[in-house]
């Protein structure tokens, strides 16, 4: 049970002794000063109405009647009615032994959480490589999978590939045309093209394995070229994506998926047998208005083409809440105004509004000692991903990411994510890490054994830094817990930097490896429980955990 579930029931008792009325949640903080305890509740404010008592009174009844547990040395009431809660510190000490004994399992869910997500991130266009912006979407997306899990949520990651209509065809003619200049043909890259150097690059491809221009109709080039560049393309992104730790359970497929089984005409028969559809200038609108969204929208055009929000609109529907129960879906900043059409149409179609979430990954600014720098020799503006990861590599790429919220800006320095100093944040955590390794083989060098988890006598860790430090581990699984409800996995990589410092601090000033046997088993153990701990946070972020730096 995690600590605050401990101390919420602990309250509840207290409350329930004292003929008050019970409490349906009760929040936890931190206090910032340590004179105000180690948690502090408002729920005797929170009380105050339905109790027709003073918050103070309330808080003065629940110190009275509080329970006697291990984990608590006393309560106090403070300003208004707060209730501060102060630790014990040989309970805390103690502690360490469960922290090292679950090892991996620390901060986890012990039970799984009911409901299937389907999370969609990354989901780039097929159409060029992947950028710097889709790395910091990939880093998001895939420790936000790994946190959800880690509380016992079943989720499905998936990779939308974008493979018909307008953008999939232009990309097939700016092959077709590579490919004829690459036959020495002067053809003309047409208005809509895309002129990035990796089409001249996969027109060399396409001609070294002894392809030409098929005799066919238009059609059935666009088909031909477009396949082949979306295929390959997308084995690019592949590639890359696993380079940086990314797995996705799920590929789906515009064309195969939604497209191909008439998934769309399903929507716009359902909607217009709900009248929520009309015709308007020659084009189909759906009434969107009618669940929230400014204006309507066009599904079908006047020339009979689906357009893009109605395919999606037949992909979430039918695909993606036919295999799950909730949707989250990471979204760049220019679909600000994607989601209240999506939204509405997900709530026509019966699903609650709850049930679909966006999340807005912000943009990335590329700086080099702060100064503003372009890295991409293929690419012209765009920044390339597998050029980042050359640079900076895969653990200081995620980390440097997760360091802010998701909905931010980013600004990432280049010369700050090699830096193997304390600037670094993910080379602070790590090194934090490597320190304690290198202890324990300090240790093995000298003939010293470490102390079995279960038998480590604790009680010598006293000083007010160890208990410090001591107390942050424990703030562990409620933190995970935190950042996965609230879908933040920016809060586990800020914390485990706020833990690295702690430790760091007190390491310089307290020696582990010392004459005093039990003392220094005890700060062997409270080694061992920040390195354990800081290695489940980091795979949580998909960042390694050296032994050695």
């Amino acid at each position: 049970m995690r600590l605050t579930d401990t101390l919420t029931e602990g309250l509840r008792a207290a409350l329930a002794k004292a003929g008050l009325p019970s409490l349906d949640e009760c929040v936890w903080e931190i206090p910032r000063q340590a004179e105000h305890g180690d948690y502090a509740t408002n729920a005797a404010m929170v009380l105050a109405r339905a109790a027709k008592r003073a918050p103070r009174q309330i808080a003065d009844l629940i110190v009275k009647n509080f329970p006697a547990l291990d984990e608590v040395e006393r309560l106090e009431v403070a300003g208004p009615g707060f209730l501060n809660v102060f630790l014990s510190p040989a309970w805390c000490a103690g502690a360490l032994r469960e922290i090292l004994a679950a090892g991996p399992a620390y901060g986890r869910a012990e039970t799984p959480a009911g409901g299937r997500v389907r999370l969609e991130f990354v989901s780039a266009n097929p159409t060029g490589p992947l950028v710097i912006v889709n790395a910091r979407a990939a880093a998001v997306g895939d420790s936000l999978a790994r946190l959800l899990r880690s509380q016992g949520v079943q989720v499905t990651t998936e990779f939308y590939v974008n493979d018909a209509g307008n953008q999939f065809e232009a990309l097939a003619r700016s092959l077709e045309v590579r490919v004829r200049q690459e036959l020495g043909e002067p053809a003309v890259l047409p208005e809509n093209a895309y002129p990035g150097e990796y089409l001249v690059d996969l027109a060399k491809e396409y001609r070294a394995e002894g392809g030409l221009v098929p005799a066919a109709s238009e059609r059935e080039r666009v088909e031909h070229f477009g396949r082949y560049a979306v295929t390959r393309i997308v084995e690019g992104q592949r590639k890359v994506l696993r380079d940086y730790g990314v797995e996705f359970d799920v590929w789906s497929s515009e064309q195969r998926d939604v497209r191909d089984k008439g998934l769309a005409e399903k929507v716009l028969a359902e909607f217009a047998s709900r009248g929520l559809s009309y015709d308007a200038d020659g084009a189909l609108w759906f009434r969107s208005t009618a669940f929230g969204d400014d204006k309507d929208r066009v599904v079908r055009k006047s020339n009979g083409e689906l357009t893009y929000p109605a395919v999606d609109m037949a992909f979430h529907h039918y695909v993606k809440f036919g295999a799950a129960d909730r949707i989250i879906d990471l979204l760049g900043p220019d679909h600000h105004g994607y989601v209240p059409r999506m939204k509405a149409a997900l709530q026509a179609l019966g699903h609650p509004p709850e049930a679909y979430e966006v999340l807005i990954v912000q943009l990335v600014t590329l700086l080099r000692d702060g100064q503003p720098v372009r890295m991409s020799k293929r690419r012209g503006e765009f920044v390339l991903m597998d050029e980042l990861l050359e640079e900076v590599g895969r653990d200081a790429a995620r980390f440097t990411f997760l360091m802010r919220r998701h909905d931010s800006p980013l600004d990432f320095d280049l010369a700050v994510a090699t830096r193997q100093t304390s600037d670094n944040p993910v080379y602070y955590v790590q090194y934090a890490h490597a320190r304690i390794r290198s202890i324990f083989g300090q240790a093995v060098e000298q003939g010293i054994a470490a102390p079995a988890p279960a038998s480590v006598d604790t009680s010598p860790l006293v000083e007010p830094a160890e208990l410090a430090l001591i107390k942050r581990l424990l703030e562990y699984p409620e933190l995970v817990r935190g950042a996965a409800l609230a879908l933040e996995p920016h809060r586990v990589a800020y914390w485990l930097h706020e833990l690295a410092g702690e430790f760091h601090a007190w390491y310089k000033n307290h020696r582990v490896i010392q004459a005093d046997v039990r003392l220094m088993h005890a700060r062997m153990a409270l080694c061992a429980a920040v390195g354990a701990v800081i290695r489940n946070g980091l795979d949580l972020l998909g960042v390694s955990a050296p032994e050695s730096m």
